[in-house]
Parts: structure tokens; C-alpha cells; sequence
């Protein structure tokens, strides 16, 4: 085996395991950096040479300086060869490291298009693919203008929060200017994006040497700010092999990849198809893996572990040596995940011989089916939401962060 490598993985969530164990069995030095709060989480620690904690896991300067310095002091013993950002809110964390220490990899200017969606919006335009009418907050004249330029209802929503969390929905001037007053100083920090209705997308794909080696599309079910403000219930699917939706999407979320500038990741991209006019949009992209086990579902449609193969392709990267993607299965798989009114909800009544995958974890159930039929995937979740919604089904207030 050849001379083996040292990765840091920065992980401030609790994730990525495969991709640690997969970078150990290849023969690596795995160290992981991770928030203390985090510090009794399962871990896999045969595959973890060594794992450091940080008090504080924000993108504030002091706490980016505490991390270097912390770096500073762990290659006076470890050359470090890679570092990966294993969570959207680490991003900018490894691209600071790495420019720092002269690390290869994805430097701050790429990682912003992969993090900031002012700067996602402003890069896809430039390169010519769609994206919905858009604005930054920072002048008051040019806001007018959007405001009286551009048709509502908005949506108004931080340029570097994941998901939906902290987004707000206005319909006319008055509401958007109250909402940007009550943000205050932190303005510069939004963006302001014509709301569009319209079925929402993910493509879920694996870049190596600039080039999309592997991406599933799939459609959300309920848009993902429809679940984070009215308490649904998540889910989504697989889209038709081949089919018109595949066929486009596959082609975007090539032209998104080389346009921001994107050499080898994970990524997941999700854009919408306006019910007015029937275009897809652009709207975020990220260099990960999925969340809300998105990854299991695309696996158990395609038999690609996303982790697993972004794992191999950082360690060819990081070697010099060829990647190559595994057969690839077609399989029409469907996710259905809530949060339950019971701490372990009881799974026995549902036993279709679909039925893949149940997810363990308390308050939350979770279920994904495969089918050679997509029809029979539908018929499955449409079924399987009734029931939770009857059975199980719990609800939060949405997420504020941003305006707290």
C-alpha cells in the first residue's frame, strides 16, 4: 500500500461517517475536528487517528482565529494533505485553512459560491442559467426598485443559512421593508428573491476532475420552506429515468458545476420549475452530501453511497490516481420522513414488501420504499403521509434564527 495520506475532517454536525471510514480503509490518517458539544456522539473511533473539540463552531473572526491557531499547533507534528468540510456550515472553515496553510483544494473565492446564495444568484446569472428576479438588501434605492420593478410575493432569506431556516415570505413593500428594519444591522447578510411557485428539485451528484460523474434527480414532494414554516411532512422522490425532468436537470446541474467553479465534491443543487411558465430556476447548491437522508434514499435507488464514493474520489484526488464510479442501479425510490408524537414510533403496521429503510432516531419517523414502479412509489408515500399524519405526526414552530 502506497505511503499513507493525513485528512482533516472538519465536522460540526454529527455526519459523515462512511466518508471517515471509507478515507481509514483506504489506508489514510483520519483526524476530525468537531464542536465539544458533540464529543460523546457515536464517532467512529477505529477509523479516527485523532479527534480535536472546538467550544465555539461559528464563522465568527475570533473563533476562525482560534482554529488556525489550533491547526498552527497540530502540523507542527501531522503534515496535513487534505482538508474537508464534511457540513454546509464548515465550508468556510476548511477553504480559510486551506488558504492559510497552502493546503490543495476549493480556496474562499469557489467556496463562496457553494455557501453564499448572493453570490450563487450573481454566478449563475453571469453564466446564463436561470435564476428567479433576485436583489442584495445593502443600498435602499436599489431595493425600491426591485420592490417596484419586480412583481411579488418575495421571499427574503440569509445568504449563508442552510435549508429554509430563516426565511420570510412577504407580499407587498411595506411588509418587506418592516421585515428588512427588523433585521437591522445584520442586513447585509440577506437577499431579497422573487417567490416562485412551482415544484422543487434536488440533484444529488459526485464531481471528479471538473466533470459530473454521477447525479440522481429527484422531486420534492411539499417544498422544503412549505415543510420548515407550515409543519409538514417531508418527502420526496425519484424522478423518471430519462424523462424530460432527468434530462434537464442532469444538463444544469452540469452547467452549475462548471460554472462555480466546482473540481471534485459532493454537491446538492436544487432548483424549481415555475408553475407560471414552466422554466426550471436555479436556486442553491451546496458542496455536500444531502441532508435529511436524502443520501440513504439516493442510495438505496442507485446502490451509490455518496459518502463512500466522495471519500474515494478526495483520496485519488489527493493521490494522483484514476477514480472510478460503480455500476450504477436504477431503482424509483421515495423518502417520507416527520417528527412523531412518540419518543420510538412503533413500525410494525407498516410491512409492504417496498419497504427499505425505517429510520431509528426518537421523536422522528421515517420510511423509504423502492420500486421498480414510480407509480407504486407515489401510491406508497401518498399513502404512508395519511397515515403519519393521522398516527404520528408532531410539529415545531418554524426556525428564526436569522431575526431572533
Amino acid at each position: 500500500m502506497s505511503k499513507p495520506l493525513t485528512f482533516l475532517c472538519v465536522a460540526t454536525f454529527y455526519k459523515g461517517i462512511d466518508f471517515i471510514r471509507t478515507l481509514k480503509a483506504l489506508g489514510n490518517r483520519v483526524l476530525v475536528v468537531t464542536k465539544k458539544s458533540l464529543e460523546h456522539e457515536p464517532w467512529p473511533r477505529e477509523s479516527i487517528d485523532e479527534i480535536f473539540y472546538l467550544e465555539h463552531d461559528n464563522n465568527a473572526p475570533e473563533n476562525m482565529a482560534t482554529l488556525l491557531e489550533g491547526l498552527a499547533w497540530v502540523m507542527r507534528s501531522n503534515r496535513i494533505d487534505r482538508i474537508v468540510s464534511l457540513d454546509d456550515f464548515d465550508v468556510e472553515k476548511a477553504a480559510f485553512l486551506r488558504e492559510e496553510f497552502r493546503i490543495p483544494g476549493m480556496g474562499q473565492t469557489t467556496a463562496k459560491h457553494f455557501r453564499d446564495k448572493l453570490a450563487m444568484r450573481m454566478k449563475a446569472a453571469e453564466a446564463g442559467i436561470p435564476v428567479p428576479p433576485f436583489s442584495a438588501v445593502f443600498n435602499d434605492e436599489e431595493v425600491t426598485h426591485y420592490l417596484n420593478t419586480v412583481p411579488g410575493p418575495w421571499v427574503i432569506k440569509p445568504r449563508s443559512e442552510a435549508s429554509a431556516i430563516g426565511i420570510k415570505k412577504v407580499h407587498n413593500a411595506h411588509d418587506a421593508w418592516q421585515v428588512l428594519h427588523e433585521i437591522g444591522a445584520e442586513r447585509h447578510l440577506f437577499l431579497i428573491e422573487q417567490y416562485k411557485p412551482g415544484d422543487v428539485y434536488h440533484a444529488d451528484a459526485i464531481s471528479n476532475n471538473g466533470k459530473t460523474v454521477f447525479c440522481r434527480v429527484s422531486r420534492y414532494l411539499a417544498p422544503p420552506l412549505d415543510v420548515a414554516h407550515g409543519g409538514g411532512v417531508f418527502r420526496t422522490h425519484t424522478v423518471e429515468f430519462g424523462g424530460e425532468e432527468d434530462k434537464a436537470l442532469q444538463k444544469l446541474t452540469a452547467q452549475v458545476m462548471d460554472a462555480f467553479g466546482m473540481r471534485y465534491s459532493a454537491s446538492h443543487t436544487e432548483f424549481i420549475r415555475s408553475r407560471e411558465d414552466g422554466k426550471y430556476y436555479f436556486l442553491e447548491t451546496s458542496c455536500r452530501v444531502g441532508g435529511a437522508h436524502i443520501s440513504e434514499m439516493v442510495e438505496y435507488s442507485s446502490d451509490i453511497n455518496l459518502w463512500t464514493e466522495w471519500a474515494k474520489v478526495e483520496d485519488a484526488q489527493a493521490r494522483g490516481t484514476a477514480y472510478t464510479l460503480p455500476a450504477v442501479a436504477n431503482r424509483y425510490a421515495g423518502l417520507i420522513v416527520s417528527l412523531s408524537r412518540y419518543t420510538h414510533p412503533d413500525y410494525a403496521s407498516f410491512t409492504d414488501p417496498e419497504l427499505a429503510w425505517r429510520l431509528q432516531k426518537d421523536q422522528h419517523i421515517g420510511l423509504i420504499v423502492t420500486s421498480d414502479s414510480r407509480e407504486r412509489v407515489l401510491e406508497l408515500l401518498d399513502r404512508y403521509t395519511e397515515r403519519i399524519f393521522e398516527e404520528f405526526h408532531a410539529s415545531l414552530p418554524p426556525k428564526d434564527k436569522a431575526l431572533t
